[in-house]
């Protein structure tokens, strides 16, 4: 029993504060807490339909097919706030699931900027003095729900930044 609760507590992980936040599910009434990712690299991305940056779909959707059984999370955050994303979740919601078959956790449409911002994000703001500047902001997450680092639009999910960032922490 003792060998149990040994290994129990090596392979269970907190729930940070950070990760500690409750998002509504995209197109939906549900509401899931990020906890649920605790022990898991999370890369969290501000996503939006309708910009230059947008392709990045397809790649973040090939990095988290490739290591999503490793523990990695992609979470994507549909935002408004630099005015190119749908006014409807549903054709956020359908638009993602048609053009980039995406399939990795998508949260509903929320402010990540400002005094506005959503309680997440503003979390993700103060571990890491960095705010979203445009639509595909990133910022990694390691498996003690702690921010790593914050990555620009124009670092692609694919980049070999990005990726060995994430390769270190998995």
């Amino acid at each position: 029993f003792v060998l149990t609760l040994s290994i129990f507590s090596v392979t269970s992980f907190a729930c940070s504060d950070i990760l500690n936040s409750t998002l509504r599910v995209l197109d939906s009434d549900d509401e899931q807490n990020l906890c649920e990712y605790s022990g898991n690299v999370v890369l969290v991305v501000n996503v939006a339909s309708r910009c230059g940056y947008t392709p990045q779909y397809a790649a973040l959707q090939r990095i988290y097919t490739k290591y999503k059984d490793e523990g990695f999370m992609v979470i994507g955050i549909p935002s408004r706030d630099f005015k190119q994303e749908f006014s409807e979740e549903a054709k956020v919601a359908e638009f993602c699931s048609t053009e980039y078959g995406v399939d990795f956790p998508m949260f509903a449409t929320a402010k990540v900027t400002g005094e506005n911002a959503h309680p997440f994000y503003k979390k993700l703001i103060a571990a890491s003095g960095k705010e979203p500047r445009w639509n595909f902001a990133k910022y990694l997450i390691d498996r003690n729900g702690e921010v790593v680092d914050h990555y620009k639009s124009r670092v692609t999910p694919e980049s070999e930044k990005l990726v060995s960032a994430i390769q270190s922490v998995l």
